[in-house]
């Protein structure tokens, strides 16, 4: 069960209360990444917020999802506020074990990620959500740039190749395309939702087009690590990924010295969570409102300070 927001911070306040922590160097700005999409945006933009309601002066830095790591190991980067375990670089695990990055808990997002398609498209490709029936229909899914086989609208490049180690995993008759961003997915949705054509997509939750375009995951084989490192597991005994994504588990991670030099934000940080259920309308406020993202979480923050005070206040007073 998904916790709310409001037990998430009222739990950490209590636990935290006793635990306050000095400001450190407050005359230094703390750096926020911020990666390629909206949840992330507002994720990160709530942490800046908080972080900013304590004292702090908070700059975003644009940074690479897959390749950010050295900066924060380094120092240039202090906190990064939505990694996923299931699509996260190697780099992460060697900047870790190497000392330069800490992870600072769980963001508290329930999610999942997976091969997905709008409900109209069981329709045009009966038997989905069965994985069977993409190998049956996957000429229906095929463009000029992919003849003879489907298309795969993939994540974009600089978040790996999930989809493509998929149609490998399973030996299907698709071509994996990389999308632009997430904004060219949700562009595909939306012209196929629009004009009921065949989309075959990798796509994440929470996201508010998951309810806008009705949109829904392909059965596959529940993803474990000897899926993802033994060929012989599974269906295709020539090749790993012949499973589901790994289940998702979201979290946060910093700069190693930001416990030293900022210890209150490390504690706020450190205890600040986000449920679906809010992180979901901010962000559909902003691809779909066409709100702009300090806008949205501002007016969000105004409207919640008993959701997210408790943890500024345990860590600061």
């Amino acid at each position: 069960m998904i916790r709310t927001l409001f037990a998430v911070f009222t739990t950490c306040a209590l636990t935290a209360s006793v635990h306050a922590a000095d400001m450190g160097a407050k005359d230094e700005p703390i750096k926020l990444a911020v990666n390629e999409w909206t949840g992330q945006h507002v994720s990160t933009h709530v942490a800046g917020a908080m972080l900013e309601a304590a004292g702090y002066d908070v700059e975003y830095v644009t940074a690479g999802y897959m390749n950010m790591y050295q900066a924060i190991a380094d120092g240039e980067i202090h906190g990064a506020m939505e990694i996923w375990s299931s699509n996260v670089s190697e780099d992460y695990a060697k900047k870790v074990e190497a000392g330069g990055v800490v992870e600072l808990g769980d963001l508290g997002l329930d999610a999942k990620e997976g091969i997905a398609y709008p409900a109209h498209v069981a329709d045009l490709c009966p038997g989905l959500p069965a994985l069977e029936a993409l190998r049956e229909c996957a000429m229906k899914f095929a463009t000029a740039d992919t003849i003879p086989k489907g298309r795969l609208i993939d994540y974009p490049a600089d978040w790996g190749t999930p989809g493509a180690d998929r149609m490998s995993g399973f030996d299907l008759p698709y071509k994996a395309v990389p999308a632009g961003s997430e904004g060219a997915l949700i562009t595909e949705l939306r012209a196929a939702t629009e004009k009921k054509s065949p989309l075959l997509i990798v796509f994440w939750q929470p996201h508010w087009a998951m309810s806008a375009y009705d949109v829904k995951f392909v059965d596959l084989p529940v993803g474990n690590d000897e899926c993802f490192e033994d060929p012989k597991w599974g269906s295709n005994p020539e090749a790993t990924h012949d499973c589901d994504f790994a289940p998702s588990r979201i979290f946060k991670a910093g700069w190693s010295g930001m416990e030293e030099k900022w210890p209150a934000a490390f504690e706020i940080l450190s205890n600040y969570e986000l449920s679906v259920e809010e992180q979901q309308p901010m962000m559909g406020a902003v691809d779909v409102d066409g709100g702009k993202v300090e806008e949205v979480v501002a007016a969000w923050m105004a409207d919640n300070e008993a959701k997210w005070k408790p943890i500024v206040d345990a860590a600061t007073k």
